[in-house]
């Protein structure tokens, strides 16, 4: 069996919103499947398990094995439509995939180590993800589900950038592929609020040679110091 992840869908003959809108009363979200050398075909999926399946992560970059009748599709979820406000899916979009060729997908950042980080741990500032997901190009057998950077020894003040993701076989970063100039950063360590605060509040320690001329009293004409 495949280990990829599984769909059920039905094939669609009409289209248009007004279409749409009567699919989704019934407890459908209407969809298309397009991409390779077949033409694009509306489809429709139940909308509760397919928000079900939303849930895990690995839908998003992952190849999935779409039934629609008999037929069954490798394609990845390329584009989803949600409702502005409720948790429900109005529309999606699926690509099918051809394994000879490469495809650009968006994969999520993970952060190890977040809370063993010694710019927390031990210099007190704050993680701070510079960016959460990046685009990487491969064939669609090398898509990774995740990318992950570590941050144990990231200090205050230091920042991690695209190089310094440990990339898996045959994945490429979009970003880096235009150059170096492109090497986004995606973690730092920042001081907190409060030591922004304290450090805003602390009087300057005069530097060196700019004290300011401190008179010295006179001394009367018999060695005694006097007041003016």
């Amino acid at each position: 069996m495949s280990d990829n992840i599984q769909l059920n869908a039905e094939p669609r003959a009409d289209s248009g919103k007004g279409a749409s809108r009567r699919l989704r009363r019934t407890g459908k979200v209407p969809a298309i499947v397009y991409g390779g050398d077949s033409d694009p075909a509306s489809i429709s999926l139940e909308h509760n398990k397919f928000n079900h399946e939303l849930e895990n992560e690995a839908i998003y970059t992952q190849i999935i094995d779409l039934k629609i009748g008999k037929e069954t599709e490798e394609v990845i979820l390329r584009d989803l439509q949600r409702h502005p406000y409720k948790n429900k899916i109005l529309h999606a979009d699926f690509f099918r995939i051809d394994k000879k060729k490469s495809i650009h997908v968006i994969v999520p950042i993970h952060v190890l180590n977040a809370e063993d980080c010694a710019g927390v741990k031990t210099d007190g500032g704050m993680l701070t993800q510079l960016v959460t997901e990046i685009e990487v190009v491969c064939l669609p057998k090398f898509l990774p589900e995740y990318l992950e950077i570590d941050a144990l020894e990231l200090r205050l003040g230091e920042i991690l950038h695209l190089t310094d993701i440990k990339m898996p076989e045959s994945v490429e970063i979009i970003a880096l592929i235009h150059g170096e100039d492109h090497d986004t950063g995606l973690l730092s360590v920042v001081k907190t609020r409060a030591e922004e605060v304290i450090a805003a509040e602390a009087p300057e320690a005069p530097e060196e040679g700019d004290e300011e001329a401190v008179e010295e009293p006179e001394e009367s004409e018999g060695g005694k110091a006097t007041e003016e």
